[in-house]
C-alpha cells in the first residue's frame, strides 16, 4: 500500500475488505455475487495481484475491476534474513507509517509474527517495542497483508492442501497489543481461516495479550483462537513494573479471565510467556509461586530468555538458572519450554520489534536493503 503511487490515491485495495464488503463493492459496478466469490478465490487462495490473471472472469469484468480497484501488498522498506533463517520485513503501511514482522522458520513448517499496531501503548519496560509510542491501529488489510507478503516470498500460492507449509501458523505477537485494535484483528483474522482462501485453521493461529481482561472472552467466543497471555511475574508489585497495563488489570483478575477463556482446555491450554530476568523474576520461590498461580488453568509455560537490545536496563538469566526454573515448573505438573531465541543478529527475537528507521530518508533504505541482499 504506497501511498506515494497514484494508483493507491485513486483506486480502492480490494485486501482486507470482508466478503460482504467485496460485494457490494462489485455489486456497484453490476456484477453479480458469484463475481465476488471468483475474486475472492484469486486474490486469498491464489495470491494473484493483477485482474489479468483472473481467467475466470470475463474479459469486460477484469478491466472494469482494474479501472476501479487494486490488489495491493505493503511496501518493503527492508528485507533482512538472520543466519538462523529467520527473516524480518520493515513494511511501509498506508500513510507511509513503517511495522515489522518476523517469519520463524522450522525444518518443515513456521510462524509468521504479525504486528497489530504502529507501536505501542502499553510502554512494558523490558520490550523494545514498548520504547515506541503508539501511532495508530492497522487496518484489516494491513494486517493480513503481512501473511500475504510472506507467502509471495515463501512462494506458497496457492494455498497448499497438503499440509506442507514452510508458512503454517500465525502468532499474534509483533507490534503493538492486538486487543486493543480487536475488530480490526478479527476482521483479518476471519480472513485468513476462510476455507475459501487462505484456509490458514483457527488452530494454528495464537493471539497474545499483556492482559486486556475485558477483551478476553471476546477473543474466545468471535475467534476461538488460541491464547498467550504475557505474564513474567507473579506478583503484582513486580509485574507493574515489567507490565505497567497490570496496573488497571492485576494479577488476579488477569486468571480468572483465563480460567473463563472460552474453549481453554487440556488439549487447547493457555500459553503463558514468561521472559526470564537476571535478579528480578527468576527465584526457586518465583517458580513455586507461578506454579501455585496457574493452578487449576490449562496452561504451559513458555520460558523466554531476555533477548537485549540498546539501552536496556534489564540482563537475561544464566542458562543454569533458567533450567533450574523450569525443573521446578515441570515438577509441578506444567510443561515449561526454554524457547530457542531465534533472529537475535537482525533484533527480530521476541521484545526486539520496533520499526526504529521511522525517522531514516527511503535512500538510506534502499542502500540499506542493497546491503542486506549482497549479504543473502
Amino acid at each position: 500500500m504506497d501511498t506515494d503511487s497514484n494508483t493507491s490515491q485513486t483506486r480502492k485495495n480490494l485486501i482486507g475488505l470482508s466478503r460482504e464488503e467485496l460485494g457490494a463493492e462489485l455489486a456497484v459496478l453490476g456484477e453479480k455475487p458469484f463475481r465476488a466469490k471468483q475474486v475472492w478465490h484469486w486474490i486469498y487462495h491464489r495470491g494473484a495481484t493483477d485482474f489479468a490473471e483472473m481467467t475466470t472472469l470475463s474479459k469486460v469484468s477484469r478491466e472494469k475491476l482494474a479501472e476501479q480497484f487494486v490488489v495491493e501488498r505493503l511496501e518493503v522498506a527492508r528485507h533482512q534474513v538472520s543466519e538462523d533463517r529467520t527473516q524480518k520485513w520493515l513494511l511501509r503501511t498506508h500513510g507511509g507509517h513503517l511495522i515489522e514482522s518476523v517469519h520463524i522458520p522450522e525444518e518443515d513448517r513456521g510462524a509468521l509474527c504479525i504486528s497489530s499496531q504502529v507501536g505501542c501503548t502499553l510502554t512494558c519496560t523490558f520490550c523494545h517495542t514498548g520504547t515506541q509510542r503508539l501511532v495508530r491501529n492497522l487496518e484489516p488489510g494491513e494486517i493480513v497483508g503481512q501473511f500475504m507478503l510472506a507467502r509471495d516470498v515463501l512462494g506458497e500460492w496457492p494455498t497448499p492442501t497438503d499440509g506442507g507449509r514452510l508458512l503454517s501458523n500465525i502468532v499474534m505477537m509483533g507490534m503493538g497489543e492486538p486487543l486493543y485494535n480487536f475488530e480490526n484483528v478479527k476482521k483479518a483474522l476471519k480472513i485468513v481461516i476462510d476455507e475459501e482462501g487462505i484456509a490458514l485453521s483457527r488452530r494454528r493461529i495464537t493471539l497474545s495479550t499483556s492482559g486486556v481482561v475485558p477483551m478476553m472472552a471476546r477473543c474466545g467466543e468471535e475467534l476461538n483462537v488460541d491464547l498467550a497471555v504475557s505474564l513474567h511475574a507473579v506478583t503484582d508489585e513486580i509485574r507493574d513494573q515489567l507490565v505497567p497495563l497490570n496496573r488497571k488489570y492485576p494479577i488476579e483478575q488477569l486468571l480468572a479471565a483465563c480460567r473463563a477463556y472460552p474453549g481453554a482446555s487440556n488439549a487447547r491450554r493457555i500459553t503463558f510467556e514468561y521472559v526470564m530476568l537476571k535478579g528480578v523474576n527468576d527465584s526457586d520461590a518465583d517458580a513455586r509461586a507461578l506454579v501455585a498461580l496457574l493452578k487449576g488453568i490449562p496452561a504451559k509455560v513458555n520460558l523466554i530468555p531476555f533477548n537485549a537490545w540498546p539501552g536496556v536496563a534489564y540482563e537475561c538469566s544464566s542458562n543454569n538458572r533458567i533450567h533450574a526454573f523450569a525443573r521446578i515448573v515441570n515438577a509441578g505438573g506444567l510443561s515449561a519450554p526454554v524457547r530457542r531465541p531465534r533472529g537475535r543478529d537482525i533484533l527480530a527475537a521476541c521484545g526486539q520489534l520496533k520499526s526504529d528507521t521511522v525517522k531514516k530518508r527511503k535512500s538510506e533504505l534502499l542502500r540499506e536493503q542493497a546491503e542486506a541482499d549482497a549479504a543473502a
